[in-house]
């Protein structure tokens, strides 16, 4: 069996949870005796050297469209369905933010699209998401998809906003490296030692919570790099921290499980997350877990997180207060390492394309 993975042609400059996403389960596939090539929507791919295609990120339809219109092969979709609606309706910045509270959502990322192409920033992959649109050019996608990979039941049916016939599903879960983020009970955890592991962006939100915990006895470690364009919200950020607020630089996964080991609060309070690759990772490594409310996040992580509104700074550090409070358990770590591994994902995968296939 021989699969091409295609998705944004942005997927190792702009690193997000899709590129480790894809990256570990293609690694899993391969060790299944699957052969994998993922290649970037921009990339040429010989379609007749593969037997199915599959696609990331169904919100970036023109770069599926594309590759659908030529292959004539039977392709699946790993949906990555998030929504940024609220964000940016009501607290995106600038211009951008002006002109997106009057739009409708699939209007803005309409917009969005076509100004990452026109600033240089990413690919129009075919040009007949101009006057398609958003939405038709979606709906087309779902419409000849073999079989929809979403990462939770909760996205699938959040495909219904389309009005189309969906096809039948498999769910795939996100995942974790257990060779990697293994901790260890034997080493005490730092109380007061409060992370936050995301690309540093408004989505993200990491200004509300240096606002939450600004003069706390908690002591906040946010990791990762800004975003491209999200410099000024970087900066604001350090000009808003206290002295109990720090920041490094994105770091690699191995150097990552350290601060994990350490630390016993971990809080992603993104105005949307599909699951949260490093609120698993830090669950994983015995940390005691804060996360938004929106998205699909409840479906993971049940009773066994604290949930907060990333419009409310008093509501994270509720959550943060709530879980440095509690005894913690072993349950939510059980169940990562027992269905949320990148080995569980590549091989749900396996068995989909092995059903599209039949």
């Amino acid at each position: 069996m021989k699969i091409a993975v295609i998705t944004r042609s942005t997927l190792y400059t702009v690193k997000g949870g899709d590129t480790f996403q894809i990256i570990n389960t293609a690694r899993q596939l391969k060790s299944l005796g699957i052969d994998v090539d993922i290649k970037l929507t921009n990339q040429p791919v010989q379609y007749q050297q593969y037997d199915l295609l599959h696609f990331f990120n169904i919100v970036r339809p023109a770069d599926i469209v594309c590759h659908i219109n030529q292959s004539k092969k039977p392709f699946v979709v790993s949906p990555n369905l998030v929504n940024y609606h609220e964000y940016d309706r009501l607290y995106r910045k600038g211009l951008a933010g002006k002109m997106f509270r009057f739009l409708p959502r699939n209007s803005i990322e309409y917009i969005k699209t076509i100004a990452r192409w026109m600033q240089g920033n990413d690919v129009l992959a075919t040009r007949s998401y101009l006057w398609h649109g958003h939405k038709q050019s979606i709906k087309k996608i779902l419409q000849q998809a073999a079989r929809i990979l979403p990462n939770s039941k909760m996205e699938y049916d959040q495909l219904a906003e389309f009005a189309t016939p969906l096809p039948d599903y498999s769910l795939i879960p996100n995942g974790i490296d257990p060779a990697i983020f293994s901790g260890s009970s034997q080493i005490p955890k730092d109380p007061d030692l409060v992370l936050c592991v995301a690309r540093i962006e408004g989505l993200k939100n990491q200004l509300n919570l240096i606002k939450a915990l600004n003069n706390t006895r908690y002591r906040l470690v946010v990791i990762g790099n800004p975003a491209p364009n999200q410099v000024n919200y970087y900066e604001e950020c350090r000009k808003q921290a206290a002295s109990n607020i720090s920041f490094i630089n994105h770091l690699p996964q191995e150097d990552l499980r350290n601060w994990y080991q350490k630390a016993a609060i971990h809080v992603l309070p993104s105005w949307f997350e599909t699951c949260g690759l490093s609120t698993l990772e830090a669950a994983a490594m015995g940390c005691r877990v804060v996360i938004t409310d929106k998205g699909y996040t409840r479906e993971y992580f049940g009773n066994e997180a604290a949930y907060c509104d990333p419009a409310s700074p008093q509501s994270m550090l509720a959550a943060v207060e709530q879980v440095a409070s509690s005894s913690g358990t072993d349950v939510l770590q059980k169940k990562i390492f027992e269905q949320y591994t990148w080995q569980q994902a590549a091989s749900k995968t396996a068995v989909a394309y092995k059903q599209v296939l039949q």
